[in-house]
């Protein structure tokens, strides 16, 4: 299984093309003269356009790490790493442990980690296994001298992925590995506002959850270091790299793909497929399948930051009801609070809240309600118990002098709730229960847990140190971890914030996802901004705070089924968006394709225009009404795909490649989408369009159910 690359004595060594140049210096510009006291190539570039090659580029000879003392094992193989040249990262790791474990015949897992000291890894539960596979469908190769490893196929010799590209660095605080690719087609990576097909022109995503209207180039709510892609025979495989810490993927036109991580381990699936839809489930076996939600929670939903009253909100149930609309559940935002803190309601403008929402149980609706992590603590002593209690237990996050840190969220100076604590899942379950007898909502909404801050940090600041300042920092929004969310170096039960930042949500997803089973015995809805792998087994989640725009409305179809192959099937986009004033075409057309995501609500801000339905002309409620009849038509189909998702990993919406894989023309389609196998969406997602222009792949196809309505 040993292999050496033999390289001719008198190649250049800076001779690499453009395109298969990997950065070496990835933290900072160097000149040349530093470049090269680097040991590395420099040849200048034009950077007037932006993203491109690096001017600073690792040489073929690049001192790297060596394998020795390879050898097989119950489950595959091991070998130690070990280099005797530093690199230019501080605190770099001289000697490795790598395992090889070959998990199932189509599934193998590669784990590079310190040989002398524990490092933080990922804490969410994957399968074990008692012996290697075998047979197996994969090859993997290594370099000895010049350590690498390249995984392919053994039915036709297709690489995978090969990180020969480059050295690999595995410093305390920095980890990079590149591989080449098979194809320019990969799907994934997300959460990001991309296309389904990743761009490869120099792209570079980061992963760092985050607060922010999504948009390009930037760092969103989840992170999902995960792709899908297809190898030159177009068949499909996938890569998961189970790392939370901040990350950059850059993405180059070689094909080539870098990771770059601030810590934790090398933890690598590689999945085998061969077809899309089983790479989702071998990933999906990883990561748990999805949870089943009650079957209410496939039906319209309405929302509005804004419905500062019960009257109001019983108001906008009974002008959607007169219209028509068959409205299943009704939401309230944060203004039903007591000064905006959890588990309070305000006496004077929700009064008779409890009653309000048992007479939507009368009319056989559910209700739910928003919550969120930061627990406001300004208030009177013995006025606020929910805080107090959480104090007494100890289940906040802390700063570097062991006390709770303190931002700043919508209730005023908050504290932060450790969700990494077992105690904290308890006070969590204790608060939703006593709550619960005096409001008897169904399901939970869970925002602002990236965890968003409104100060940077901490009302004391940050402490200036390695985790606040790493030696290389990801390509976040606002340059710095701690911008718009807690200290990076604050402290939680189980590690770091620095190590657990992006999986703060997905944490208390599970503790409002298990406290809702056993205050209600029923199947739990809970829907989660953040996110994070594993979370489609706990919660749906919702892309955010979109804006009002014909782009937005479009972007929102790949980040649906992105969603789905991230095995989150419950998801949806806000119709006709949350910032800004949608016009009555877009709320409609936009209600058109919602009628088809797995999560329907209706949901914007309270600064925009309203836009509920009724708000609109007869001819938009005729509309929307057709679309959303049409789904509730559907919907035994859609619970079933549900079913299927839940015991078998499979995805609900799917992008037209899942189910044509071998149709080239499919890959690159993300302007129509599927439900399963069976059912093909094209809706309209320009201003103006009347008809649409859409790709029937060969097969059977009978006629669409209309939901159409001509503007003219």
């Amino acid at each position: 299984m040993i292999w050496t690359v033999c390289r001719g004595e008198n190649a250049s060594k800076c001779s690499a093309a453009p395109n298969n140049r990997f950065d070496c210096a990835p933290e900072k510009v160097l000149n040349k003269k530093e470049c090269e006291a680097r040991g590395c190539c420099y040849i200048p570039v034009d950077d007037s356009l932006g993203s491109g090659p690096p001017a600073c580029f690792f040489p073929p000879d690049y001192p790297n790490y060596k394998m020795t003392d390879f050898t097989e094992t119950k489950y595959g193989c091991t070998g130690t790493l070990t280099r005797t040249k530093h690199t230019f990262m501080p605190n770099d790791l001289m000697k490795l442990h790598m395992d090889v474990l070959f998990e199932t015949e189509y599934r193998l897992r590669i784990i590079i980690k310190d040989t002398t000291e524990k490092r933080y890894e990922v804490p969410i539960e994957t399968p074990k296994i008692n012996q290697k596979a075998d047979p197996v469908q994969y090859d993997v190769q290594f370099t000895s001298e010049s350590f690498g490893f390249r995984v392919s196929r053994k039915c036709n010799g297709n690489v995978l992925v090969d990180t020969n590209a480059a050295p690999i660095i595995f410093a305390d605080q920095f980890i990079q590995m590149s591989t080449s690719l098979p194809s320019s087609y990969i799907y994934g990576l997300g959460e990001h506002l991309t296309s389904i097909n990743l761009d490869l022109n120099w792209k570079k995503l980061t992963f760092w959850n985050r607060d922010l209207i999504p948009r390009e180039d930037a760092n969103l709510y989840g992170s999902h270091p995960v792709y899908l892609g297809f190898d030159k025979d177009g068949s499909a495989y996938g890569v998961f790299l189970l790392n939370s810490n901040a990350m950059d993927v850059i993405l180059q036109p070689a094909p080539a793909l870098t990771w770059r991580t601030i810590g934790g381990i090398v933890d690598m699936y590689i999945f085998l497929g061969p077809d899309p839809k089983t790479v989702i489930k071998q990933y999906q076996e990883v990561i748990g399948f999805p949870f089943l939600p009650p079957y209410w929670a496939f039906g319209f939903h309405l929302c509005r930051w804004g419905y500062n009253s019960s009257a109001m909100t019983r108001e906008a149930v009974e002008k959607t009801r007169a219209a028509g609309i068959p409205l299943e559940v009704q939401w309230n935002d944060i203004d039903y609070m007591d000064a905006y803190r959890d588990f309070t309601y305000d006496h004077e403008r929700f009064g008779d809240f409890p009653e309000m929402v048992k007479e939507f149980h009368k009319k056989d609706m559910k209700y739910v309600l928003i919550m969120e992590p930061a627990i406001g603590n300004s208030s009177p002593p013995g006025s606020y118990p929910p805080y107090e209690e959480g104090l007494q237990k100890g289940i906040y996050v802390t700063n570097e002098t062991g006390q709770p840190l303190v931002g700043k969220v919508w209730p005023g100076y908050t504290v932060f709730v450790d969700f990494t604590n077992p105690e904290a899942h308890k006070w969590w379950h204790d608060m939703f229960k006593a709550f619960h007898e005096k409001v008897p909502f169904d399901g939970a909404w869970i925002d602002m847990n990236e965890p968003a801050n409104n100060v940077h940090g901490s009302l004391d600041g940050c402490p200036d140190n390695s985790l606040e300042n790493p030696p290389y920092v990801p390509d976040v929004v606002g340059k710095v971890l701690r911008d718009t969310t807690i200290c990076a170096s604050s402290f939680q039960n189980i590690s770091s914030h620095y190590n657990l930042h992006n999986m703060y949500g997905l944490f208390e997803a599970i503790a409002t996802h298990n406290a809702l089973v056993k205050i209600r015995n029923k199947r739990p809805f809970v829907i989660s901004r953040s996110n994070f792998p594993t979370l489609g087994r706990y919660a749906g989640h919702w892309t955010g705070d979109v804006e009002s725009t014909w782009e937005q409305l479009y972007y929102t179809i790949p980040a649906i089924i992105l969603c789905n192959m991230y095995g989150i099937p419950l998801v949806g986009a806000d119709l006709c968006g949350f910032v800004g004033d949608a016009s009555e075409e877009l709320c409609i057309r936009w209600s058109q394709v919602g009628a088809f995501y797995p999560f329907m609500r209706n949901h914007n801000t309270k600064d925009a225009k309203s836009q509920e339905p009724y708000a609109f002309s007869k001819h938009a409620v005729d509309a929307i009404r057709k679309a959303t009849l049409a789904r509730y038509m559907l919907l035994p189909f859609m619970y079933t795909l549900f079913y299927k998702a839940h015991t078998s990993g499979e995805t609900v919406v799917r992008a037209l490649f899942m189910e044509f894989p071998q149709d080239q023309n499919t890959w690159t389609v993300d302007r129509q989408f599927m439900w399963g196998e069976a059912l093909l969406i094209t809706p309209v997602v320009e201003q103006g369009k009347t008809a649409v222009t859409g790709y029937f792949p060969a097969g059977m196809w009978y006629s669409p159910i209309g939901v159409s309505y001509n503007f003219k």
